[in-house]
């Protein structure tokens, strides 16, 4: 998983306020419920030290995204009396939460992001006989999107109306059409659903690049829910499945360790490489604990196990922060990438783990 979208995250130094709270609108009265929510999450804040002016940055975008419907969150970032990032999550919170602290509290909003598999979506609807011999018209509806943040963020849909009589011929076209926009997307699967004849005639005519990515669903084939198409359907094909890329990195991992290449494993040797900027990704088996503890400087890389090693570096007064927050300001502010791995997949030591950039007589063992 890349992590450039937290970029402006760290773009200015803290104390940030971190809010993550419930804003699906499928509840009654859902503008009361939000604003119940917020309002404890407010005094949660006012008691940790935010100031009135950083609060009211916040309250003026909290229950903002009035346009997506269903179930779904908010995670909200403000410093310095400014709002940083804010966007809807996928799912509403496990529990609403109100962080003020040194670090941005972004590991949940990571977390929402996974597997962040990249795909297209497409519905097919077509009413009438099996054939082309009959008047009427086949619709067709394509979508690209990265699950699961697609869910509330759809992207720029295709629309196209073909009469029946041409859709065998115009089906070429379109796949065609579809092939480049899912190249442009660096799709992993075409989810494909809707009436059986008219999806297995546009399947046939696919680039067999794209035959090959396929992925048929069942069910009901809405596009009118102002959510991602054919949401509920994949769910179910994504659910338990690590994105293309994401597996090339753990594929590599593997292949590395059994041959002793440029890797590293356990939090010690984890945290020297990211010290220096050795780290291409980071595997975790889950996230850190919030009691696990390391120690901070001004800079993404100045991270340690204790206070005596980071100050042995030359670093001034540095501060003790939840192992998560330091870990992803490290990961962004060196560019590197994480993946969240099964442990009944890989089990790494210490439930963590390093590909690296390179090798050198001082990267730690």
């Amino acid at each position: 998983m890349r992590l450039s979208f937290l970029e402006p995250l760290y773009a200015e130094p803290g104390p940030f306020a971190s809010v993550y709270l419930d804003t699906s609108r499928d509840v009654e009265h859902p503008e009361q419920a939000i604003a119940l929510r917020w309002r404890r999450l407010r005094e949660s804040l006012s008691r940790q030290g935010s100031d009135r002016a950083l609060l009211n940055v916040l309250e003026e975008v909290v229950g903002a995204d009035t346009e997506v419907p269903g179930r779904h969150g908010q995670a909200i970032f403000a410093a310095h009396g400014t709002l940083v990032l804010d966007g809807e999550l996928p799912r509403p919170p496990e529990h609403d939460s109100a962080r003020y602290s040194t670090l941005p509290d972004a590991m949940p909003l990571v977390t929402q992001h996974v597997p962040e598999i990249p795909y297209m979506a497409v519905v097919v609807h077509y009413r009438g006989l099996p054939t082309a011999e009959t008047h009427g018209w086949v619709t067709l509806e394509a979508e690209t999107g990265t699950w699961p943040v697609s869910t509330v963020t759809p992207g720029e849909r295709l629309h196209r109306r073909v009469a029946v009589a041409t859709w065998h011929r115009t089906s070429l076209r379109l796949g065609h059409r579809l092939d480049e926009r899912a190249r442009h997307a660096h799709a992993d699967a075409v989810v494909v659903g809707g009436d059986e004849w008219a999806c297995n005639v546009l399947i046939r005519r696919l680039p067999h690049t794209l035959r090959g990515k396929v992925v048929r669903v069942g069910g009901q084939t809405p596009t009118d829910t102002g959510r991602a198409l054919l949401e509920s359907q994949l769910d179910g094909v994504f659910r338990g499945r690590m994105s293309a890329h994401d597996r090339e990195l753990v594929d590599s991992f593997i292949g590395r360790r059994a041959l002793d290449g440029p890797m590293t494993e356990g939090l010690a040797s984890t945290v020297a490489a990211l010290q220096r900027g050795q780290v291409a990704a980071v595997l975790l088996n889950r996230p850190p604990g919030s009691s696990l503890r390391l120690w901070a400087g001004s800079q993404p890389a100045q991270l340690a196990l204790t206070e005596a090693e980071l100050m042995s570096f030359g670093v001034r007064a540095p501060r003790e922060e939840r192992a998560d927050e330091a870990l992803v300001r490290a990961l962004v502010g060196t560019g590197a990438e994480l993946v969240f791995v099964p442990e009944s997949e890989l089990r790494l030591c210490e439930g963590v783990g390093a590909l690296l950039r390179y090798t050198d007589p001082g990267t730690p063992s």
